[in-house]
């Protein structure tokens, strides 16, 4: 009996050595070498400091800014400690109610009517609470309040969307997506 007991605690060292030790080192190097800005946590920099992670939404508040989507991540949102959605059903009053306030609130912030259609990304959290991305649809409607609030002209900043607007992946797979950081960053330095 002792000889299976001993065979199976040098098993368990073996193993532990090799899941718990090497196979992580081995996949942090390698992931070092070959992709370091996503390995390091795709952050981006302004003026050498960093401000911000293309895979992590932030809160962009203001007239002047593109908003991104609304964030169920902890207390006030976007908290990447506490990455999740509402978990909230689509008959949940409290899910309900906070989908009409953002609606009105979208509607109110970009000039829109009552009855104007609005993205679902502008009112639904996305599942991890941290999406950093809007569809183009999103963010040409809120095209004409940035433009209005920063004096420029719609067009120019319609040509930045386009100019921002991710494909999608090998041109099948996903939808087309804007970075609402890097959006927001490339408005701030074309001023």
């Amino acid at each position: 009996m002792w000889k299976w007991v001993v065979t199976g605690l040098r098993m368990l060292a073996v193993f532990t050595l090799l899941t718990g030790f090497v196979y992580p080192l081995l996949v942090t190097g390698v992931a070092q070498l070959l992709f370091p800005a996503q390995a390091n946590g795709s952050l981006v920099t302004k003026n050498g400091s960093p401000v911000g992670s293309r895979l992590i939404g932030q809160n962009f508040t203001g007239d002047k800014y593109f908003h991104g989507r609304p964030s169920a991540a902890g207390q006030d949102g976007y908290d990447g400690t506490a990455s999740a959605g509402s978990n909230l059903g689509p008959t949940n009053q409290a899910l309900l109610q906070a989908v009409a306030e953002r609606l009105s609130q979208v509607r109110q912030e970009n000039g829109l009517s009552q009855a104007a259609p609005v993205p679902a990304d502008l009112v639904l959290a996305s599942a991890s609470g941290l999406d950093p991305h809007i569809t183009p649809a999103a963010a040409y409607l809120q095209a004409a309040r940035v433009a209005r609030t920063r004096g420029r002209d719609v067009a120019e900043v319609e040509r930045l969307i386009e100019a921002k607007t991710e494909g999608r992946l090998a041109s099948v797979l996903g939808e087309e997506r804007v970075n609402v950081l890097e959006l927001n960053l490339a408005l701030d330095e074309s001023i």
